[in-house]
């Protein structure tokens, strides 16, 4: 049977968990968890994912505020170029205590933890291990790094995309255009060149 603190995402709590008031700062190195994005845009798994931050004590758990930055791929979804650099996001989250210790702490409620959390508590709330010693982060990665990715990734802002007709990047050939007839014009067209081979003759 697995324990927590063998999962490469728990993050050691106990000595700040004995009493409120207490922090414990954070500036580490994790593995990105599977199922973040897709082979369009997404965070490969294994791949470093820095916290940095700090985890604080209350009555009813453990706030962790931080940042969280991550290795992206992504495809520009005008010009469908490549796009590699790191995705970076702002996270809030709290790691309640069990019941039986809020409990033991006269806390049986939500208490705090409606006050910090709101209304939105369920999506923002992750678990500490059994006895309270180690907060897994794994959910609270893969959450953070799934929202943070852009739904229309963009090489840079001004991307002018591709040539609708023959695929040509029109970053690279701003003034790249193809000469076009109006379909209201194409008997006259047709009629200027029969009067021109006519002519030619």
């Amino acid at each position: 049977m697995s324990r927590p603190e063998d999962s490469p995402w728990a993050v050691p709590v106990a000595q700040i968990a004995s009493r409120p008031g207490q922090s414990k700062p954070i500036d580490a190195v994790f593995p990105a968890p599977s199922g973040i994005g897709d082979a369009i845009v997404g965070v490969d798994e294994g791949a470093d994912v820095t916290v940095t931050g700090s985890f604080d004590s209350i009555i009813d758990g453990i706030i962790f505020t931080g940042r969280v930055s991550a290795p992206a791929h992504a495809e520009c979804t005008r010009c469908l170029k490549p796009i590699e650099h790191p995705w970076e996001a702002n996270v809030t989250a709290f790691f309640p205590f069990d019941d039986s210790r809020n409990a033991r702490n006269g806390r049986g409620d939500k208490g705090e933890v409606d006050i910090i959390a709101g209304e939105d508590e369920s999506e923002d709330t992750y678990p500490l291990s059994p006895d309270g010693a180690f907060a897994d982060i794994e959910a609270l990665l893969r959450d953070t790094l799934v929202e943070a990715l852009p739904l229309q990734p963009l090489c840079r802002p001004d991307c002018r995309g591709l040539c609708s007709q023959c695929g040509a990047d029109l970053n690279e050939e701003p003034d790249h255009h193809h000469e076009t007839t109006d379909i209201r014009f194409a008997a006259l067209a047709d009629f200027k060149a029969k009067l021109e081979a006519e002519q030619g003759e």
